[in-house]
């Protein structure tokens, strides 16, 4: 095996590791997942089994990545991005724009009017719409934002967002899974 081949395959298991911990997995709940062992997931984590495809499928699925990030082969020379959009229910599209699992997700997304459904769970969500109007409700408060405005909020609160009238909106979405938040560097000055 040459040298290379040998670091692609010794950095998989501790890229293994690192993702699920990044998930706030443990061994238990990604062997409910993958249904493989935790002994067989340990292993290949600390690096005593080498991965196969018929291991690392399966975990790549569960961790919603692609088997290159689990492999992190080597470049192609292919730059390109290539981004497959999701056609959602009332002829929304959701296009992800990032692949990190336990990281902030970032999507970019047209929704199509439908009828506001609030909701909660964990997380901070940050939008930022691009075309069209975006009718956010948090709580008790509503607000229509328009092209280049931006909102933020801590997803714990009941919120629901969407076109603000008939017409689809197109907006950029970021999500932190465990309340991350967007760190705002520089501010408009005051008018």
């Amino acid at each position: 095996m040459d040298a290379e081949l040998k670091q692609v395959i010794d950095g998989i298991g501790p890229r293994l590791r690192r993702l699920r911990r990044d998930r706030g997995l443990t061994l238990e709940a990604l062997a409910a997942m993958t249904g493989m062992s935790v002994s067989t997931l340990s292993r290949l984590e600390s690096g005593i089994r080498r991965p196969t495809l018929e291991l690392l499928i399966p975990l790549a699925r569960a961790h919603r990545v692609a088997l290159d990030q689990l492999v992190a082969a080597p470049a192609s020379g292919d730059p390109r991005v290539h981004l497959r959009p999701l056609r959602k229910e009332h002829g929304s599209v959701l296009v992800p724009l990032t692949q990190y699992p336990g990281r902030v997700q970032v999507f970019k997304q047209v929704l199509a009017p439908r009828e506001p459904k609030m909701v909660t769970h964990e997380g901070y969500e940050w939008l930022y719409v691009l075309g069209g109007e975006l009718r956010v409700i948090l709580g008790e408060d509503e607000f229509t934002l328009r092209p280049g405005e931006v909102a933020e909020f801590d997803t714990r609160q009941p919120h629901w967002f969407g076109p603000a009238g008939t017409d689809a909106v197109e907006i950029l979405h970021l999500f932190g899974p465990r309340g991350d938040q967007a760190v705002v560097r520089a501010r408009p000055e005051p008018s």
